[in-house]
């Protein structure tokens, strides 16, 4: 494990003396468990489904799921000497945005050159659906060819959002990797040596945003009550300097609004105790939502340390301990129910980045302070003892096996701490160092404290922590309080939500404008806090979809929990029987030969 310098001993020693505590903010985070993500996409379907199935984004996607190593998206965005995004320490400590103060923005403002190409996202497409359906008879099987969503005309696919998914982090894709470049020969791209995992990513929601600084129109911010960062539609006039500062790329222009689009974190679900859409589809439940506390009068200080493998721990100190009483009074000084603070004393996030320390921030030397953190891939270290006939959860083995694993610690240090990887190996550590605890104890064999006490953990804490990764429920993943005055007492007294894309033409929550949202699905019923309340409760009760009420005979299939047969989902049975309401007929009886 990498040493400390004198100047981040330094750091710590200064950090463990008590601080007065400033302004306290709230900021609703995200951590994803990276052991789970099998790669499936289904989040960034459900993303795109909800937010951007429309004109002008069709090459957005404000989640999407990239392959590593690989070169991400858009091509090679990790790579901020040709992109310019983040924050740079000016020697007098000061952080401006690497792409230049205002006077070169100014200069800039009306072309600006610093931003991906269509090319580096990719030209999206649809097929030409109409001549493989109306072809006539022939001796040649018709096909439907691809053709640009942009323009129209045949194309030909050569990327796309997920195209390394495809080579599964080979050499041919991989070395393109700006972290492999980075490295290397300390990443081996031989067949026998290559590895992948996957890396879902949002907008990161920073406690620092380069974006919001950057933006000459003041149409990005971030909101107080929960730190979402969002884009006044109303006040962005497509300088598109956000989409350079942005470091992580994830701020997409709509071509047709000549507006920026991003993530929202679908705040519109999250004001009223729903998680994001990507976390609710996840298949392999790797995303915990939950709220963290603050002191806001930090974050510049904690953003600018000189040593950029210090601005991990630098953001962990930013944190506050909502159970420590004065934080609480501070929390209550500065205006943050106390509902609010009780949802911080449950939150995952807290526990997993600070409590457990087994969560990381994706590149904090852009000196962001991203919100969305990462539980490192640990799975093939144990397929790989295993093969070579030791036992592959024994707590020495894996171990030993830390240093030699296929996923290199450099790499993932990289990724998430900045190259320090003493952070990562400790985080490695104790994630084997769980595996062989409780495996202990599947086997009714006594508990090894011993095992704990290699990684600077108790045993009921590597317990707790094996509870939160592997067996929390709904609850426990996702610990979203009520937005400020949506609690149970309003919701017959306020009507709607805004939404930051509620423009003419945009996707809005609260209507679509002259877009359909998808393929003539007409103008919806605007959002109101009691459908999406009734939506939290549909998705959380026991009872099947046949008990509740459908609107005008419509179902949404993005918030049909599965339950039962809505009305208007299938048709009536056969016999004559008409539907109950619950997509079930009348029971026709007996066919001939007497089968149902």
């Amino acid at each position: 494990m990498a040493e400390r310098s004198p100047e981040r001993a330094g750091r710590a020693d200064r950090g463990a003396r008590r601080r007065p505590i400033g302004r306290v903010m709230a900021q609703v985070a995200m951590v994803m468990n990276l052991d789970k993500c099998i790669g499936c996409h289904t989040c960034s379907v459900t993303c795109k489904q909800a937010w951007t199935n429309r004109g002008g984004v069709e090459y957005a996607w404000f989640n999407n799921v990239e392959t590593r190593p690989g070169q991400g998206y858009p091509r090679t965005y990790q790579d901020q000497d040709r992109w310019k995004g983040g924050w740079v320490r000016r020697p007098d400590g000061r952080l401006v945005p690497r792409a230049g103060g205002r006077i070169r923005r100014l200069a800039t403002i009306f072309a600006n050159p610093v931003m991906p190409s269509i090319q580096d996202y990719y030209e999206p497409w649809t097929y030409d659906y109409e001549t493989l359906t109306n072809a006539p008879l022939g001796d040649d099987f018709p096909v439907a060819s691809p053709r640009s969503a942009l323009t129209g005309k045949p194309m030909q696919v050569s990327w796309s959002a997920n195209w390394d998914d495809d080579l599964g982090g080979g050499p041919e894709l991989a070395s393109q990797d700006p972290i492999v470049r980075r490295l290397g020969d300390r990443v081996k791209l031989s067949f026998e040596e290559t590895f992948m995992f996957y890396l879902p990513r949002i907008c990161e929601h920073c406690l620092n945003p380069t974006c919001v600084a950057a933006c000459p129109s003041g149409a990005l911010y971030k909101r107080v009550e929960d730190g979402i960062v969002l884009v006044d539609q109303d006040r962005c006039r497509g300088w598109r300097m956000c989409v350079t500062a942005c470091p992580y790329k994830k701020i997409y222009f709509n071509h047709r609004t000549g507006k920026a689009e991003k993530c929202t974190f679908c705040y519109p679900r999250v004001e009223v105790g729903m998680p994001t859409i990507c976390s609710e589809t996840c298949v392999g439940r790797l995303r915990y939502l939950g709220v963290v506390l603050y002191d806001v009068d930090r974050v510049g200080e904690a953003a600018a340390v000189e040593d950029e493998r210090d601005l991990y721990e630098a953001q962990l100190d930013v944190f506050l301990d909502p159970s420590d009483p004065e934080v609480r009074a501070a929390a209550r000084r500065d205006g943050i129910p106390d509902r609010w603070v009780r949802s911080a004393e449950r939150s995952p996030i807290l526990a997993l980045a600070k409590r457990f320390r087994v969560a990381l921030p994706l590149h904090p030397e852009f000196r962001t302070m991203p919100m969305v953190w990462y539980v490192p891939p640990l799975s093939p270290v144990v397929d790989a003892l295993t093969r070579t006939g030791h036992d592959g959860e024994e707590a020495g083995h894996l171990f030993g096996a830390i240093d030699a694993l296929r996923i290199p610690i450099e790499y993932l240090a990289e990724l998430f701490t900045a190259g320090d990887t003493g952070p990562v190996d400790l985080v490695l550590r104790r994630l084997a160092a769980m595996r062989s605890y409780m495996r202990r104890i599947n086997l009714g064999q006594e508990r090894d404290e011993s095992i704990a006490e290699a990684v600077g953990m108790t045993g009921a804490e590597i317990e707790d922590m094996y509870r939160l990764l592997a067996l929390a429920k709904y609850d426990e993943r996702y610990v979203v309080p009520t937005a400020f005055g949506v609690d149970e007492a309003d919701k017959g007294v306020i009507e709607e939500i805004g939404c930051s894309l509620d423009f003419d033409g945009g996707p809005g929550m609260g209507g679509m404008g002259d877009v359909p949202f998808g393929e003539a699905s007409g103008r919806p019923d605007a959002a109101t806090v009691e459908t999406f309340h009734a939506l939290r409760d549909r998705q959380t009760s026991e009872g099947g979809a046949e008990e509740r009420s459908a609107t005008d005979g419509r179902v949404n299939l993005l918030n049909w929990d599965g339950n039962g047969r809505p009305s208007g989902l299938f048709p009536p049975r056969r016999g004559g029987g008409t539907d109950d309401g619950g997509g079930r007929g009348a029971d026709p009886g007996p066919l001939e030969g007497g089968r149902p």
